[in-house]
């Protein structure tokens, strides 16, 4: 796995990482790829996620926040200065949650190598001691996959809660009345490690190739892929047209909301928003598969039998018919 040294004692807009991201899969040989980078204060959206449900944005105008939306699932996490962001980028067939689930997995190796209580989740966080130190998330391109998350080397609890506004089901089905109270840093265990050390430590042990820089060209082009995660309306999401919302937190897949539009007793219009990880747009393939499908029990479990898959790892066809009806 080759290593991408940034050569900049400034940390760019969090745009131009994520432009990176892709740059690599598109542009790079076949083969893997990672880099490390911090933000200022920070605010990254899922894909999938409403943005005024999870995001404080008043605070985050008031405080000097910024706010982007990735192009892959998963939740709201703020990055600052004190947290270390990882990317991955690999060759990688169909099958994601493969893939990722090597990344986490690797991930809490290099933890684990520190003397820590490492481990990684059914889902898409890593743990330390049963408490989240990093959460991540990927999208799949055509032979690529990007891979990507947060690693918490210290926190700044008040400003990480008070920008962010998870749904109240995600906090009561962990059993916590808090953000904060869910999550772990590596200064808590490590209080003598610094900053600088921990990311010594973690390019010392994850990435094992040869180490590379971009040329003056070559940043230039991800500066204009870049361009695109600046838009306005692509950080403000689409809004759904449903006319019914039902929300519900479905263990080890996430908080996801099904939008509604049922005409004449049949479903007129889909889609699905939260904070969800898929393996190719789901809400367009069940959007698909139940436009016209008569709004019954029966009629909806028999139409989303006819999908060979619900794109969404974890999803059974049950939960999605409970969550609809």
């Amino acid at each position: 796995m080759n290593l991408i040294q940034l050569n900049e004692n400034d940390p760019r807009q969090l745009p131009f990482y994520l432009a990176l991201e892709e740059w690599l899969a598109l542009r790079r040989p076949a083969g893997d790829y990672f880099f490390i980078w911090q933000v200022r204060p920070t605010v990254i959206v899922g894909r999938h996620q409403m943005l005024e449900a999870e995001v404080n944005l008043d605070f985050c105008r008031r405080e000097g926040i910024e706010v982007y939306r990735r192009k892959s699932g998963g939740g709201a996490v703020l990055a600052d200065m004190n947290n270390i962001m990882f990317s991955y980028v690999t060759a990688s067939p169909s099958e994601v949650p493969v893939t990722f689930s090597a990344y986490t997995s690797m991930v809490a190796r290099s933890l684990r190598a520190l003397g820590l209580d490492a481990s990684d989740n059914s889902r898409n966080d890593i743990l330390i001691s049963g408490r989240k130190v990093s959460g991540n998330s990927y999208y799949h391109m055509p032979g690529r996959s990007i891979v990507h998350g947060t690693m918490l080397y210290d926190c700044d609890g008040d400003m990480m809660a008070s920008a962010l506004t998870p749904a109240t089901a995600k906090l009561r089905s962990h059993g916590v009345a808090s953000v904060r109270s869910r999550i772990t840093t590596i200064r808590e265990h490590l209080p003598s490690l610094s900053l600088p050390a921990f990311k010594e430590h973690v390019l010392a042990t994850i990435p094992d190739g040869d180490i590379e820089t971009l040329t003056p060209a070559e940043i230039a082009e991800v500066e204009m892929m870049e361009r695109s995660y600046h838009d306005p309306a692509w950080t403000g999401g689409h809004s759904p047209a449903g006319t019914v919302a039902h929300t519900a937190r479905i263990d080890g897949v996430g908080t996801l909301t099904a939008h509604l539009t049922v005409k004449g007793g049949v479903v007129a219009g889909f889609d699905l928003t939260g904070d969800y990880l898929e393996t190719a747009p789901a809400s367009q393939v069940i959007a698909a598969a139940l436009e016209g499908c008569a709004y019954s029990r029966d009629a909806l479990s028999a139409c989303l039998a006819e999908l060979p898959s619900l794109c969404i790892p974890g999803l059974e066809s049950e939960d999605l018919v409970n969550l609809i009806y």
